[in-house]
């Protein structure tokens, strides 16, 4: 039988005892705000995405910032500077693939917090082009920092979309083009959680009477990573 707490009873210790009187709820309202880019047609001199930046930059916790994309690339710079205030920002940042992304735009897409994609898009992945002036010396030292920084930079940006093969294929040269399905299908790869592989084994056994065997564990190897989500 439970009985009632009497401070009269409680004595000195039971004095500084003091009744329990119920939980408190502390609450703290926030407002959510959503707001909308559009990323059509050539990406361009980078003052132009001033008001971008500083959403991006200015962004709380609880603002959602929706990218949506349809470009066939343009000025490289100005597109790592969007992607580095995407990665900065406190927003939830969800990048919407509309039609095409090529080039700079493919890499815009690749770095939202979510990834969304509608039917019949395309993404193309390719290497940079440009040109040097100067001597000849720094032409060739100027080449190789910029080789070997854009390498960096497509490790960062692209995997585990894509595969490590794939992207030594386009600085070598190569151009990717993948469609919505092949899009979503490397999506739905990531978004997988990873299980643990479990390595063949060719140990020999012990066996409960006094045998030996030789037992094997199959396994169903694989790497997968998690982030983003594709809806059609």
């Amino acid at each position: 039988m439970n009985k009632q707490y009497d401070p009269d009873e409680a004595g000195e210790e039971g004095a500084a005892v003091e009744p329990f009187t119920g939980l408190q709820r502390f609450e703290r309202r926030t407002e959510l705000r959503q707001v909308s880019f559009y990323i059509s047609g050539l990406i361009e001199h980078a003052a132009l995405y001033n008001d971008l930046f500083y959403t991006l930059r200015s962004a709380s916790d609880t603002d959602l910032i929706y990218l949506h994309l349809n470009t066939t690339g343009g000025d490289f710079d100005t597109g790592l500077q969007i992607i580095n205030n995407m990665q900065a920002s406190a927003a939830h940042v969800v990048t919407v693939l509309e039609a095409r992304a090529y080039s700079m735009g493919a890499f815009l897409f690749l770095s939202g917090d979510e990834l969304l994609v509608h039917d019949n898009c395309q993404l193309l992945f390719h290497s940079y082009s440009g040109f040097f002036t100067g001597k000849g010396s720094e032409q060739q030292a100027q080449a190789a920092a910029v080789a070997n920084w854009f390498a960096k930079f497509m490790e960062r940006s692209c995997q585990p979309f894509l595969t490590q093969r794939e992207i030594r294929n386009i600085l070598k040269g190569s151009d990717l083009w993948m469609d919505s399905d092949e899009i979503r299908r490397r999506l739905l790869r990531m978004a997988r959680p990873e299980r643990p592989a479990v390595l063949r084994s060719r140990k020999r056994l012990a066996l409960p009477n006094g045998g030996a065997g030789v037992g094997a564990l199959n396994s169903e190897g694989g790497h997968d990573a998690s982030q983003g989500h594709a809806v059609p």
